[in-house]
């Protein structure tokens, strides 16, 4: 996400006698993924190499499988996870993104333009994923 490194989002229904609210970036990226694998049929969030290494040495890795840009029209949150087999990947999709909108809204104040769900594995009841890669 280097072009949304320095940048953050102010809120604006604040007093502003009292300063300026920022929020960066990453505190959305937290919280869309914490939002997203409360939902039941969410198998986890699928991250890139580097979020895998930091699990594997023992960290917890919050922003994994989410990525947040900040555009002209808003906030777009694009979201990559795995879900149980057997679940209605539409509803329980559905079901994320109102998730996530829900806890933004509530702890920072601020709309999202888009939360788009990219569902890129099945989880069997034996923990291993399966990525569509693998599958094929």
């Amino acid at each position: 996400m280097p072009e949304n490194e320095n940048r953050t989002i102010e809120v604006e229904e604040q007093q502003e006698d009292l300063g300026k609210i920022e929020i960066s970036p990453e505190v959305i990226e937290v919280i869309s993924s914490l939002a997203a694998v409360e939902v039941v049929g969410v198998g986890d969030l699928h991250g890139n190499f580097a979020s895998g290494m930091v699990e594997k040495l023992g960290g917890r890795n919050y922003r994994k499988g989410v990525k947040v840009d900040l555009t002209d029209e808003g906030i777009n949150i694009d979201v990559q996870l795995t879900m149980n087999y057997g679940v209605s990947i539409p509803e329980v999709a559905e079901k994320v993104q109102d998730n996530i909108a829900q806890a933004l809204k509530r702890m920072t104040a601020l709309d999202v333009h888009e939360i788009n769900i990219h569902v890129v594995g099945v989880r069997f009841e034996n923990n291993k994923e399966k990525t569509i890669a693998e599958i094929d």
